[in-house]
């Protein structure tokens, strides 16, 4: 008897191995991963997509098993980050409080923002507040945690602390991490969005899609983050594989740039492509001044200062700090062609950030642009301006 639990203690009743163990440690990590991304963040956060309530359910309770978060709390502070992102208000962004800090203390930051009632009451609205919430999951955060390490124990016997331990950071690491740290200080953008978020690679069976956060953050309702043909959302496989089961039903998707018959003038449906299209327009605009850039280098211009600019001047001028803003002033300067091109794209965002301005007076201001444009003498300018009128 003494020997039975002896050796229940130390191999559980699973005894299958370290391979046994390794799988249910990666298994279970996993559909965190999917929980959060698929439940809290797309469904519950962006309301980008609808979850049958069982399907809802297990996400809940798994997640109340894996992490202890609760989702009104997550919602809020996630919905907090989208509407304050880069601010001194923003509560984890790398930008505002240092990346070590995030990486280091992105949990911290959580609880933090958390126990703030002032962001669960103003971000965390149409949550989950049924009685189990309310009675169980929201009240008792930590014995889910716990439940978990027994259910660990009991299966690998001692090991199954040091499961548990890797289950319970999970989270901070990946999510807190290196999405909301890594992912607003490093990568690629495919779009010019107004924060410091880039997409990270090759982290997607890892993060769940989540490594996509330059889309995210251009398209923030949409259930799916990837855009381009080479990016691999997982998050959205097992949408799409709910979807055909007919357990989820998504609300938006990216939009796709549509191209038409050139436009010989500017009207107003054309105005309204060219403000829905903006996001694809300010991609492609970022991608001609970083060839301007390349070529000025090649034609004998200042290579550390032009290689210096390739890292910024994509990003809009009011998202820059002091240093890089100034940077771009040296190198329109500097390069007349570049800022020109740097000129030429302020004057465009204007089209779609004067709310205040009637129609008609976009609509000329953005005929006389691409009057401009195309008798400016620059080759990117004249494709960029054909581009735009041919929106559909």
């Amino acid at each position: 008897m003494l020997d039975s639990l002896l050796n229940w203690a130390a191999h559980g009743l699973v005894d299958g191995g370290a391979w046994a163990v390794v799988a249910y440690a990666l298994l279970t990590t996993h559909l965190t991963i999917v929980g959060v991304t698929v439940y809290l963040h797309r469904a519950q956060a962006h309301r980008a997509l609808e979850l049958h309530p069982a399907v809802a359910h297990v996400f809940r309770f798994w997640l109340w098993l894996s992490t202890g978060m609760v989702t009104r709390e997550w919602v809020a502070i996630h919905r907090k980050h989208h509407a304050r992102c880069e601010t001194d208000d923003d509560p984890h962004s790398p930008v505002a409080k240092g990346l070590r800090t995030v990486l280091a203390r992105g949990t911290e930051l959580y609880r933090a923002e958390a126990a703030n009632p002032e962001t669960v009451a103003k971000f965390g609205q149409g949550t989950p507040d049924d009685w189990i919430e309310r009675k169980l999951y929201s009240r008792y955060t930590w014995q889910g945690v716990g439940l978990l390490l027994i259910i660990d124990v009991a299966l690998f016997g001692a090991i199954g602390a040091t499961v548990w331990s890797v289950q319970m950071l999970w989270i901070p690491i990946w999510a807190a991490g290196v999405v909301n740290g890594l992912g607003h200080f490093l990568g690629y953008r495919n779009f010019a969005s107004r924060d410091n978020s880039h997409n990270l690679l090759p982290w997607g069976l890892l993060i769940g899609g989540e490594e996509l956060h330059n889309n995210h953050h251009t398209y923030p309702t949409s259930a799916k983050l990837s855009v381009k043909w080479w990016e691999f959302d997982l998050g959205w496989m097992y949408i799409s594989v709910l979807r055909a089961l007919g357990l989820a039903r998504t609300r938006k998707l990216p939009p796709t740039a549509r191209i038409g018959a050139l436009r010989a003038q500017v009207d107003v449906a054309l105005l309204h492509a060219v403000i829905a299209n903006r996001y694809d327009l300010m991609a492609r605009y970022a991608r001609t001044l970083r060839r301007a850039l390349r070529s000025e280098a090649r034609a004998g211009g200042s290579r550390a200062l032009l290689r210096a600019a390739r890292g910024v001047i994509g990003r809009e001028r009011d998202g820059l700090d002091a240093r890089a803003a100034a940077l771009l002033d040296e190198v329109a300067t500097r390069h007349p062609l570049v800022g020109q091109l740097l000129r030429m794209r302020d004057e465009l965002r204007t089209v779609w950030e004067h709310s205040s301005a009637s129609a008609e007076q976009l609509r000329q201001h953005l005929q006389d642009w691409c009057q401009r444009a195309e008798h400016s003498g620059i080759a990117a300018l004249r494709d960029l301006s054909l581009r735009l009128r041919s929106y559909a």
